[in-house]
């Protein structure tokens, strides 16, 4: 099992962390939200267009829950290359019949499926200084403890992923205002991350917003941050305290992992860091164009791990493109994808045959 699996930090930790939870289910839950500095063009590859941007998350979660619909309500937006990785997250659950919640921290509409509405907004830009109002910070935080704890209760470990266009930018904004340096560090949906246009609208938010960068991490997320972090955050310290977290991403989940332990360390709230693991995938990790896990090393006693997943041998171009650097992850792909490992011991084949099924079921569909 452990070979359809890299390791990158923390290795023992890792390691404890898979055996514990060796042949359990996971509770999957996807947390959605939205931030302005999605529209910038040229700022993200999840969505052709700005205006297809606006529905990308909505659209991915619509086909999370659903999958293969004959009229979908919001249909997956085009992207100039690739696939959307929530044909990855969907082929695991709907292979292995692992229960999904997925969570509304503010979207600018609703989606077409069940969502639990935490009240939240979305974020205005980076630039702006003043991403989130401060009181709802304070609320969607709460709102995480609660529905962390709520599901912890009645699962083995929770699977924490996302949605957010822009959110490795709002992730590379909290990172450097709680003072942690990723510069050059974070990755992207590009197959070449641009961290000069997300390092240029940082700065710009970070000298709007006048915030101590070694200050209060709420005002952090509401300077310069995104819904859907603060939620994750709240969710991971209460659910560590029951079961186990697998964090489902790269970059944005190390962001909420440091947002986490920001928190936790100036406003005295326990949790337990042991339970938690943060998984991506290869393409994530691997990026020659950021630098995970460096950055992983930065926040110290954090255990990056990926699943080994490879779209090299697949007959569908649109998956072959991941391995040139394009889409890489989302809606917790490379989390699921190491949930199945750890589930039902899949490996490469397991994985790719059944994506590869869900693709060729919309295609028959298509045409």
């Amino acid at each position: 099992m452990i070979d359809a699996l890299a390791i990158y930090t923390e290795v023992d930790r890792a390691k404890a962390w898979i055996a514990r939870h060796q042949g359990k289910k996971p509770h999957f839950a996807c947390i959605l939200g939205f931030t302005d500095t999605g529209l910038i063009p040229g700022i993200s590859a999840a969505g052709a267009t700005p205006h297809d941007r606006q529905f990308t998350a909505i659209a991915d979660a619509e086909f999370l829950v659903n999958g293969i619909q004959p009229n979908p309500e919001f249909p997956l937006p085009p992207l100039h290359v690739g696939i959307s990785p929530v044909f990855i997250s969907r082929a695991v659950i709907e292979a292995l019949k692992i229960p999904v919640t997925v969570l509304n921290a503010g979207l600018p509409r609703s989606p077409a499926i069940l969502a639990v509405d935490l009240g939240g907004a979305p974020a205005r830009c980076v630039s702006t200084g003043n991403a989130i109002d401060l009181q709802i910070v304070h609320h969607l935080f709460n709102q995480g403890l609660k529905w962390g704890e709520k599901l912890a209760q009645s699962a083995d470990y929770l699977v924490l992923g996302e949605c957010v266009v822009g959110g490795t930018t709002t992730a590379l904004a909290v990172l450097t205002g709680l003072g942690i340096d990723a510069i050059g560090k974070i990755n992207s949906s590009h197959p070449v991350c641009n961290h000069t246009q997300k390092w240029e609208l940082v700065q710009q938010g970070l000298r709007q917003s006048h915030c101590d960068s070694v200050g209060d991490p709420f005002a952090v997320v509401a300077a310069v941050g995104d819904p859907m972090q603060i939620v994750v955050a709240g969710m991971t310290i209460a659910a560590s305290r029951i079961c186990g977290v697998l964090l489902a991403g790269g970059t944005q989940m190390l962001a909420v992992y440091a947002l986490a332990e920001a928190l936790v360390q100036t406003k005295a709230i326990v949790w337990n860091p042991e339970q938690i693991l943060i998984g991506t995938t290869r393409w994530v990790a691997e990026d020659p164009t950021g630098d995970t896990i460096g950055l992983a090393k930065t926040l110290q006693n954090v255990s990056l791990i990926a699943t080994r997943l490879s779209f090299a041998e697949s007959r569908w171009k649109a998956l072959q493109m991941y391995e040139q650097g394009f889409v890489k992850e989302g809606v917790g792909a490379g989390g699921c994808a190491i949930a199945a490992t750890v589930f039902q011991s899949w490996g490469q084949a397991e994985l790719l045959a059944a994506i590869e099924h869900l693709i060729e079921q919309r295609n028959q569909q298509i045409e």
